[in-house]
């Protein structure tokens, strides 16, 4: 269908060297567009530019000279069509015990860069009266949990910022939305997806569903989201979490 062809669209993902970040290359990929992608790691970035055939720039996403320096010379190659927020961390500490030095650097990379970054994108797509912002947002947007107070702080602002940069920008016919991912199959998971790990368990019991999600399962959404599909989709947060934030869970003795 040609509502979610992207022929002749350039893509920038940030954090887009593995993970969830590769997936939603690929796919967009896959949907016809060439491919940007920006990581912190120069092998990293390197390998992963040459998997996808892919353009590669190498620049912290929390400097912001460094962000308006990468994209000025990006789009000089090419205008920046769709940009997805991807980059992230987490810190697993519980509030009383966090440094505000960490604190605030999650909420650099989270919620402050996805800002930056936007922002200097979206300054060449306001000329050109078009443009696709996808920011990376969470279940932890909406919900909290023990140990990730910055970063469900950072996520709780990232889909607010959604939405502000969504009232801002629709007049040049720019849709700014998010994806809020659940609990997904990655190699950062691996760990804890261990059969008898109890998070793992935890997991599987909580999801609707009733397993992780495959990094693949994002990439209808990032497609949809990065073409004429969502021309009238502005300011949404999708979460594709297998149906976590749609039930309070059931009984414990319930199979």
């Amino acid at each position: 269908m040609n509502l979610f062809d992207l022929s002749g669209k350039r893509a920038l993902i940030t954090g887009g060297t593995h993970g969830l970040g590769m997936a939603m290359a690929k796919g967009l990929r896959e949907a016809g567009a060439s491919l940007i992608i920006n990581g912190h790691s120069e092998e990293r970035l390197k390998n992963a530019a040459k998997e996808l055939n892919a353009d590669a720039y190498l620049f912290d996403v929390t400097d912001e000279r460094q962000v308006r320096q990468a994209i000025e010379k990006i789009e000089s190659n090419g205008p920046i069509d769709i940009l997805i927020n991807n980059a992230a961390i987490i810190k697993r500490t519980p509030a009383l015990e966090m440094e505000t030095s960490d604190f605030r650097a999650v909420i650099d990379v989270n919620l402050v860069a996805p800002f930056t970054v936007a922002r200097n994108v979206a300054k060449h797509m306001i000329g050109r009266r078009a443009g696709k912002i996808i920011n990376m947002c969470s279940m932890m947007s909406e919900v909290g949990r023990n140990t990730v107070s910055a970063y469900a702080a950072a996520k709780g602002g990232l889909k607010m910022l959604t939405k502000n940069l969504a009232t801002e920008w629709a007049k040049f016919n720019i849709q700014v939305n998010a994806i809020g991912p659940g609990y997904f199959a990655t190699e950062q998971t691996a760990p804890i997806r261990v059969d008898g790990h109890p998070f793992n368990e935890f997991i599987i019991n909580r999801t609707p569903a009733g397993r992780w999600g495959d990094p693949a399962d994002l990439v209808g959404t990032a497609v949809f989201l990065s073409s004429a599909a969502s021309n009238f989709v502005n300011g949404q947060v999708i979460y594709v979490d297998g149906g976590i934030l749609a039930t309070i869970g059931k009984p414990l003795n319930e199979k």
